[in-house]
């Protein structure tokens, strides 16, 4: 798809340019950040980013300061804006959360950085926030976020399907998102680890099954006729873009207490 095309489709959008080597990472963000407010275009590579900056002036940059790529890409950013005499502000990812770290980033160029693994709604506010900076535009933080029949009020953590509404923790809903990101592909329990708790955390061993179980249970889906997560037994789960009413009012209880992990 063209950048023509994508800007043409939501013409109120800004552009983002996503440094990231992990496709999962990648496709959580483009998640967050679509809807209308961000157009998202993402690369693995300094090559690729150039491939792209060529003919695609982003208004933001998302980039992976643990990336081999990522100091030069944000010279060639700063470089680029010096001719333009334009701002693309940056926000920098990193799963090191040291001093050390942060400082480096900030001197380098960016205007902000955010600790992996992060919240959507964390990282779709100061995306938000840096380009209003930028540009002195003035956008809402936090709008309402579609997952086919579903709306997500990300600030109150509500789910809205049907006439039904239905409250969601900061880790159910991070945990919707990342299965949304990947819909109708499967995800398996140690990406969803690494995504939502990071790399060192210490797992119990069933924390992903119940954390799915409880999102689940709120979302009145039955594991044997689910309507929004599908579990695939050995690898992992499926998030699955199809909406029925049908039980959502509560007239069917979820039976997740039975279902194999």
């Amino acid at each position: 798809m063209t950048a023509a095309k994508e800007t043409a489709r939501s013409p109120e959008a800004r552009r983002a340019l996503v440094l990231h080597d992990r496709p999962l990472v990648v496709d959580l963000i483009r998640l967050t950040l679509n809807h209308g407010l961000f157009v998202v275009r993402a690369t693995s590579s300094l090559a690729g980013a150039v491939e792209i900056l060529a003919d695609w002036h982003p208004d933001l940059t998302v980039i992976d300061m643990d990336h081999d790529d990522s100091t030069a890409l944000l010279q060639r950013l700063g470089a680029s804006n010096r001719l333009t005499k334009r701002v693309t502000p940056a926000l920098g990812l990193t799963r090191r959360g040291d001093l050390k770290t942060k400082l480096r980033a900030f001197d380098l160029g960016v205007d902000d950085i955010l600790t992996m693994p992060f919240s959507p709604e964390e990282l779709l506010a100061r995306c938000i926030v840096i380009t209003r900076r930028a540009t002195g535009t003035d956008r809402p933080i936090v709008p309402t976020i579609k997952l086919g029949e579903m709306e997500i009020d990300i600030v109150d953590r509500q789910v809205r399907a049907g006439d039904s509404i239905v409250h969601l923790s900061g880790i159910e809903q991070s945990l919707l998102y990342l299965l949304a990101s990947r819909s109708g592909q499967i995800v398996t329990r140690d990406e969803i680890l690494d995504a939502i708790w990071g790399p060192d955390f210490v797992a119990e061993s069933n924390i992903v099954d119940r954390h799915v179980r409880s999102l689940r249970i709120k979302l009145m889906n039955d594991y044997k006729q689910p309507r929004f997560i599908a579990t695939v037994p050995g690898k992992g789960y499926r998030f699955i873009p199809t909406f029925s009413n049908e039980g959502w009012d509560g007239g069917q209880r979820s039976h997740d207490d039975d279902a194999p992990s």
